[in-house]
């Protein structure tokens, strides 16, 4: 029996961004991060881009064009990684909850990663170039 998703919301893609967005826009809103503009921001916009990049691909109904979004999300969860560093190192969070955030990260870029490869794969089944 074959489980077809039919909704963005039932990727583990997405259900995983949006655990990572709402942790991050957690972590922005405390202590001196709050007062940064500029990376609370930066990095707010990043983890919504993946979330928001998963669930648009997803709805234009082209594995092409999924396979581009994917794209774009897992560049978006570089993107969270590297601010993260960032937060780090002037002291925004501790190594504990740098750690947590990163390894969210990092697994989110794998998912995407999959789910990228099984679009992929399925893109060029349709083109007839397997």
């Amino acid at each position: 029996m074959s489980s077809r998703i039919e909704r963005f919301e039932d990727l583990i893609a997405w259900q995983k961004a949006r655990e990572l967005a709402r942790g991050i826009y957690q972590l922005t809103r405390q202590g001196n991060f709050a007062k940064d503009f500029g990376l609370s921001g930066q990095i707010q916009r990043a983890a919504v881009s993946i979330m928001s990049n998963v669930a648009e691909g997803f709805e234009r109904g082209s594995r092409g064009e999924f396979h581009q979004f994917l794209s774009v999300a897992k560049a978006s969860c570089a993107e969270v990684r590297s601010q993260l560093y960032v937060a780090f190192d002037v002291g925004y969070l501790d190594r504990a909850r740098f750690e947590d955030l990163l390894a969210q990260a990092e697994e989110l870029a794998r998912i995407i990663g999959g789910l990228r490869a099984s679009v992929e794969k399925q893109r060029d089944e349709q083109r007839g170039k397997v």
